[in-house]
């Protein structure tokens, strides 16, 4: 390592150390040195990835209500990494969201289509809470089930969470979308197309998260 030194305060000298110019014992230290020093720049380098993964991760992927999300797939046999997927695609987590169309709360659930589930499920309708983050996510993961028990496939489940399960079974009885009535080679919604793409990619990673 060349170190300048000013010797008259114009010209610098050249101190660079070799081996040989100073004695063995003190080039192997700072021999030493400067692999300990490479070491020491590695490993803060790791820590920074290490962290700023973390925060990426948290920042797109977020775990809340995580509890929650296992009581309901438990109690409705239906996947939790699936219900955090959904959620976080609708709404990212966001218990005060409103859609365009009108859809509230972390799943996203129209007040109609709420207020059916609770009719099914022997709940009290109270489309208030819809903004209450446990109460959205049980009738979503309830609602989630039941398509489950319609469609054996899953990427017709989340199509049907986005687009109605009316839709998806005209598709499925349609050649131009379905070859075999199970599953669906083509989607005529971009939304919906676009819709079961991001609900994969989330899956990919909240799959990780609920065993």
């Amino acid at each position: 390592m060349a170190l300048p030194i000013m010797a008259d305060g114009n010209k610098p000298l050249n101190c660079s150390i070799e081996r040989g110019q100073v004695p063995y014992y003190i080039y192997m230290k700072l021999k030493a040195l400067k692999a300990t020093y490479s070491l020491l720049i590695l490993f803060f380098i790791a820590i920074f990835l290490a962290f700023a993964i973390c925060t990426v991760n948290g920042y797109f992927y977020p775990m809340k209500y995580k509890e929650k999300i296992k009581e309901v797939s438990a109690k409705y046999d239906i996947s939790a990494a699936l219900i955090a997927s959904v959620a976080n695609v609708e709404s990212s987590f966001r218990a005060n969201r409103v859609s365009s169309k009108g859809a509230k709360g972390i799943m996203q659930l129209m007040p109609e289509t709420a207020e059916w589930l609770c009719s099914k499920m022997g709940l009290l309708y109270e489309e208030d809470r819809l903004f209450d983050g446990e109460y959205s996510i049980n009738l979503g993961g309830y609602y989630l089930s039941y398509l489950s028990s319609l469609f054996e496939n899953e990427d017709c489940v989340i199509c049907a969470y986005n687009a109605g399960q009316n839709k998806v079974k005209q598709w499925l009885s349609d050649s131009n979308y379905s070859t075999d009535g199970v599953t669906l080679t083509n989607i005529p919604y971009t939304e919906t197309a676009n819709y079961l793409k991001k609900v994969k990619i989330n899956l990919s990673f909240y799959k990780n998260k609920y065993k």
